[in-house]
């Protein structure tokens, strides 16, 4: 009979020290769903031993204690405990969010298998939730109690904002309000995918969403209204010297994307066809080539079998004869690499001029103003080659959405737009597993490779 072991709070802390327990050493496949209800006596109103003024605070009836999903090692499945405190409200932006349900993602899976990403143990994970919002920090917040919402987890380090858990503090400016035409579950599916697709296009590409229902010019709203100081360090040059402005993507340029069958890639999709953009997709045809050949989303303007790389590389070049500039990987540094091979740097390709024939630019413009480097973006992982000339390598900026109010607050209450119209729909899901204590068996099934071109989800409550 399979079973889960519950800790409690008291029991955690004894053992925090220690080696892992024989618990946390029992195999994933008997951490299974088992679900019970908070005691009554834990409940209490309007607590104030959240971090904010009882006369700003708006408040549902919310517990002291919560159950949530731990991770204690590397190598080691999650472990469902009890008796662990409810976040706490502590900033005028937070806002605590009762979850509902929980998009898996890859890096739920692959931070513990590989041991990176968890700045500490024991560890909740999990980015990106929908749920009802229970608390708000101060009554003028633009979000009201109850209201249905997606809270998009990017900052890994804070563990109140983790999604294995059933209460969670979101920033106002990391949350989307979700309309009744959405279900819970499929605002689960669109948070993480849909920040790493809008800074992907906007910050690397430079890509204008003006004209789309008021979206946001991440290019120059980084450069006039945030103070470069306010950037991380680590970010700064790809936020301001990553693109210059005459090499910003425009409608009528091309960008391939390779793994178009993820969920990052299907946001990157619909958003590069919103902006106008002219769309590769690579893929495994034997698995989804009918599906997006046929999709009303997601069609491409050039679909290509990515099951030889070195023939999917020759297939674009032919096509595009040196006009792709723009590169989207979503799978890794190998796919990556092929991606490169594909990209056309303006001029890097020509052959020599021949006597007497004039060059394609103006006499006494210097030639990097003239000329359009390629630029390549690695979701998960970039060439291990230095870029070559004419070539720039992007990684995702993706601290910008809860580092910088401003951009993350322009990208969540655009996405509350595009959904309101209809402009952007949920990527499809695969499965909806049932309660925290599944999470262990979901994340195995994407290790095995079951999950693919959608999302799995899974729903903790109603």
């Amino acid at each position: 009979m399979s079973f889960i072991k519950r800790l409690s709070l008291k029991k955690l802390r004894r053992n925090s020290s220690s080696s892992p327990t024989k618990a946390s050493q029992v195999p994933q496949a008997q951490y299974v769903e088992q679900q019970e209800q908070l005691p009554e006596d834990d409940m209490v109103i309007g607590s104030g031993t959240h971090g904010t003024s009882t006369t700003d605070m708006e408040s549902l009836p919310t517990p002291e204690k919560q159950t949530v999903l731990l991770l204690h090692a590397a190598k080691q499945p999650y472990q469902l405990t009890e008796d662990y405190p409810v976040p706490q409200l502590k900033g005028e932006h937070d806002v605590l969010v009762r979850t509902q349900t929980i998009g898996l993602n890859p890096i739920d899976w692959k931070a513990p298998d590989f041991n990176f990403a968890i700045p500490e143990l024991p560890y909740i994970s999990g980015r990106e939730l929908a749920g009802e919002v229970v608390q708000t920090s101060r009554k003028e917040s633009r979000f009201k109690l109850r209201d249905r919402v997606l809270a998009i987890s990017t900052d890994y380090r804070d563990l109140r904002k983790a999604a294995y858990q059933q209460y969670v503090i979101s920033f106002d400016y990391n949350t989307v309000r979700i309309l009744p035409s959405l279900t819970l579950e499929e605002a689960s599916t669109l948070g993480v995918a849909f920040v790493a697709a809008a800074l992907s296009l906007g910050v690397c590409m430079g890509v204008d969403f003006s004209s789309i229902l008021s979206g946001p010019d991440l290019f120059s709203l980084l450069r006039s209204s945030v103070p470069p100081e306010s950037l991380a360090e680590d970010i700064r040059s790809e936020c301001l010297d990553g693109i210059r402005s005459h090499e910003r993507a425009k409608a009528g340029d091309w960008v391939a994307v390779w793994g178009g069958s993820s969920t990052s890639a299907n946001l990157t999709i619909q958003l590069a066809k919103l902006a106008g953009l002219k769309v590769i997709t690579i893929v495994d045809k034997a698995k989804h080539g009918l599906r997006l050949s046929n999709h009303q989303v997601l069609k491409a303007d050039l679909l290509v079998d990515s099951h030889d790389p070195e023939r999917a590389v020759q297939i674009i070049r032919q096509n595009l004869k040196g006009k792709l500039r723009f590169g989207v990987d979503t799978r890794g540094r190998e796919s990556a690499t092929s991606l490169l091979h594909a990209l056309s740097p303006d001029n890097i390709d020509s052959a020599p001029l021949l006597a007497g024939e004039k060059p394609p630019s103006p006499p006494g413009t210097p030639k990097e103003e003239t000329l359009l480097g390629a630029h390549l973006i690695g979701l998960t992982g970039l060439p291990k080659q230095q870029a070559p000339e004419g070539t720039m390598f992007h990684t995702v900026p993706i601290k910008l959405f809860h580092e910088v109010p401003e951009v993350g607050g322009a990208l969540c209450q655009w996405l509350e737009r595009l959904l309101a119209e209809g402009l952007v729909k949920a990527p499809e899901i695969i499965d909806v597993e049932q309660g925290l204590g599944s999470i262990n068996k979901g994340l195995d099934r994407m290790r095995k490779g079951e999950i693919s071109g959608g999302k799995l989800v899974v729903r903790v409550a109603e």
